[in-house]
């Protein structure tokens, strides 16, 4: 059935939103006579197709620009099916007008509905297969069985047809109402002729078509909450300079200019400029970036990052709306919008197959009527097993039983696909793109080497940053732990803003840092010499001296996880590209992709700009995005299928397609193997639905009638039962197929 998307009432006025990129989604509209309506386009494609918004028969011509959104106001007064395109009618969609309307069961109130009713119907055929059960008894009860499934579950399937009808189109809504109709009208005139029934048939087509909605449904019902737990995030107060005087006021009422102190452990709250005070900044939730910023008075200072060590005070830059953290908010939401629906492969089918069958079903009767010169009883019953064999039972379950095996199965292995549009997309990709930070590394920073006396350099190091609350300075001392190094008792600790710590141990003097701490120290040349060659495989070194003379160096790194390089190796020899995309700066970044085999780097890349970079992918193909952070979110959502780590943030995993329930980056590998898997299987349900119409259909129009070979209603009923049995079973045997 095609998916109708209603317009929400809002204070008297119906209002929808509609994104215009490689179609408009929703494309398909209802609006309700008589109450004025607000439908906001938003233009994101830059082709020209779409700089004008047309509704001819509104004489409604509106122009937009890209990225701009436009409203149009109209009050719809003729019933039925209209049209939008964009100005060149390239791109159509359509909004159907209806009366104002009461209050619909929902598909899952029909379906149970349905469900009720179709028990009797199979305790009949149970009792007719027995001989339990009298003819009279099972005419009158599944015509009393039967009758309020019509109604419930037939009503909006032949509502459906109708339009189409009018339209001069057919879907396969016009099988389901033609099959039913057909098969119910022609039992009710039976029922008073005597002659065989075929009630059972229309009840079980609607129960099997309601079911395989129900399933569709289930798969598409992905409500997300991504926005929600994004704005979660944001500090709810601030304590900002008024009257000379620090108070808490509201984050909303932070105005531009204003002076903000921050504490240690506390979120800074808007986008701002240190003006005094020295700290070290967690921007790992806005940047992917694990290792804390040093910040100082001229630096930059992001919203609802956290600050780590020092006070600082800043002036309130960006607010509101203008702040980093709400502009992702704003993409995530455009982004989500705009993502394309699968497209219905049966829905194509039905385009040819549906007036095939129909006329197929017509010319049984008029050859066997006209023709042949047959009773008027004989010819229907020919034209109608030929309806009931093409009914789309099986064809309705060939897709949603198949995801909901897959899927299940998926899940089972740690990867989990929360809509079925993922496994179309995952077929079509060319292009893998990881982030690096949480994705392909660790997130924090291990000893990687140590140069010098391995356990004196690390026990004197540790000792030092044991007080440190900095990551770099909890490697060091994990890294003394692991190798049971005992620690020294520390005197005169120091720390020095974005240098390094020192400190006195057992009378001497010990530094720890980076260069700038050791500036007028001479470097022996074979220290020297491995510092370059540390700092060219992209790793943070840090100095130690006793005394004014160099002890060793120790180098840290975030380092890949254990399965990324496999993970990687077996996604290129499936011919994907791989891409890191990271906000780390290039030779990290590089270094990382060699030890991983990666084959592109883009570096330096800022949270907002990650998207921009994802689209310029996309003009090469379809692509994949593998993320973990809140800074990934407006990738995700815009990507053709966003995969997340389950060790991520809530708002990554709410933002993706699929998520790696485990930290297993092999979970990749498995999601396209398996999502091919079942694409593959929905493609074999779909040759085993039109099977036996290819088979069925001649037979039950009296082709080989000749031969004794004849399937009446009744028969072809059964067949079409069988026909969505085996769709199950194929379905079912997801579950023991072979994956890597």
């Amino acid at each position: 059935m095609t998916e109708i998307v209603k317009a929400s009432l809002e204070n008297g006025v119906q209002k929808i939103r509609i994104t215009a990129e490689k179609g408009y989604h929703p494309a398909h509209i209802q609006l309700q006579k008589g109450i004025p309506a607000e439908i906001t386009f938003h233009r994101v494609t830059p082709s020209n197709c779409y700089k004008e918004i047309l509704f001819e028969e509104e004489g409604i011509l509106e122009p937009i620009a890209q990225d701009e959104e436009k409203v149009i106001r109209f009050t719809p007064q003729e019933l039925g099916e209209h049209e939008f395109s964009c100005g060149m009618k390239m791109q159509k969609g359509t909004y159907t007008v209806v009366e104002k309307t009461k209050k619909s069961l929902s598909l899952l109130q029909r379906f149970w509905i349905t469900s009720i009713f179709t028990l009797p119907l199979v305790l009949i055929m149970l009792g007719m297969l027995t001989g339990s059960i009298s003819h009279p008894v099972m005419h009158w009860g599944t015509f009393l069985a039967t009758t309020p499934i019509m109604l419930v579950a037939g009503g909006p399937y032949i509502q459906s047809a109708w339009a189409s009808f009018k339209k001069h189109n057919a879907n396969m809504d016009t099988l389901v109402a033609l099959g039913t109709l057909v098969a119910y009208v022609y039992s009710l005139f039976a029922l008073f002729a005597g002659l065989p029934v075929y009630f059972e048939s229309a009840g079980f087509i609607l129960f099997f078509v309601l079911l395989g909605a129900v399933f569709e449904e289930r798969m598409r019902k992905n409500a997300s909450q991504a926005v929600e737990k994004l704005l979660d995030l944001q500090a709810k107060t601030a304590e900002v300079l008024r009257d000379d005087a620090y108070i808490q006021i509201p984050l909303e009422q932070v105005k531009v200019g204003d002076l903000i102190r921050v504490r240690p452990g506390e979120k800074i709250a808007v986008d701002g400029i240190v003006l005094e005070g020295e700290t070290s900044i967690d921007e790992s939730m806005v940047t992917g970036e694990s290792i804390p910023v040093d910040k100082s008075v001229g630096d930059a200072v992001i919203g609802s990052t956290i600050n780590n060590s020092g006070t600082i005070i800043f002036r309130a830059e960006k607010v509101g709306s203008e702040t980093m953290l709400a502009q992702i908010v704003d993409f995530v939401k455009k982004a989500q919008t705009s993502r394309a629906p699968i497209q219905d492969l049966t829905d194509k089918i039905s385009g040819i197959f549906v007036p095939a069958v129909v006329i197929l079903g017509i010319l049984t009767f008029w050859v066997w009527f006209v023709l042949l010169g047959e009773s008027f009883v004989t010819s229907l019953l020919y034209g109608v097993a030929v309806l009931i064999i093409a009914c789309p039972c099986a064809l309705g379950l060939a897709t949603p039983t198949a995801l909901m095996v897959g899927t299940g199965r998926s899940a089972k292995m740690g990867v989990l696909l929360k809509n079925g549009t993922a496994l179309q997309e995952i077929e079509k990709v060319q292009t893998v793109v990881f982030d690096k930070t949480g994705t392909l590394t660790e997130g924090k920073p291990v000893v990687t080497d140590v140069i010098g006396d391995e356990r004196e350099v690390l026990s004197l190091a540790a000792s030092l940053e044991d007080a440190s609350q900095h990551p770099l300075a909890q490697a060091i001392v994990n890294r003394a732990t692991e190798l049971g190094n005992s620690l020294y008792p520390v005197e005169n600790f120091q720390a020095l803003h974005g240098k390094g710590v020192t400190g006195t141990i057992n009378g001497k003097q010990v530094l720890l840092g980076n260069t700038k701490l050791l500036a007028d120290l001479d470097i022996p040349r074979d220290y020297q010499e491995r510092f370059d060659l540390l700092e060219k495989e992209a790793k943070t070194v840090v100095f130690l001296s006793v005394d004014g003379d160099l002890k060793g160096l120790l180098a840290l790194q975030d380092i890949p996880k254990g399965n990324a390089k496999t993970a990687i190796s077996q996604l290129n020899a499936r011919g994907l590209q791989t891409v890191m995309l990271t906000g780390d700066n290039a030779g990290v970044a590089h270094a990382i992709a060699d030890q991983l085999g990666i084959t592109k780097v883009i570096a330096n890349v800022l949270p907002e700009e990650k998207a921009h970079e994802i689209h310029k992918l996309q003009m090469k193909g379809k692509l994949a995005f593998v993320g973990d952070g809140i800074n990934d979110a407006p990738a995700l959502s815009v990507a053709d299928v966003g995969i997340a780590m389950g060790s991520g943030t809530d708002i990554a995993i709410e933002s993706a397609d699929v998520v790696l329930t485990t930290n297993n980056l092999l979970g990749v590998v498995r999601a396209f193997d398996m999502s091919k898997k079942t694409f593959n299987r929905i493609l074999l349900n779909l040759f085993w639905a039109f099977i036996y119409n290819i088979v069925g259909i001649p037979i039950a129009a009296g082709v080989f009638s000749g031969l004794g070979l004849v399937l009446n209603p009744e028969l072809a009923g059964l067949a079409m039962a069988f026909s969505s049995v085996s769709v199950l079973i194929s379905s079912l045997m997801l579950n023991v197929s072979k994956v890597e």
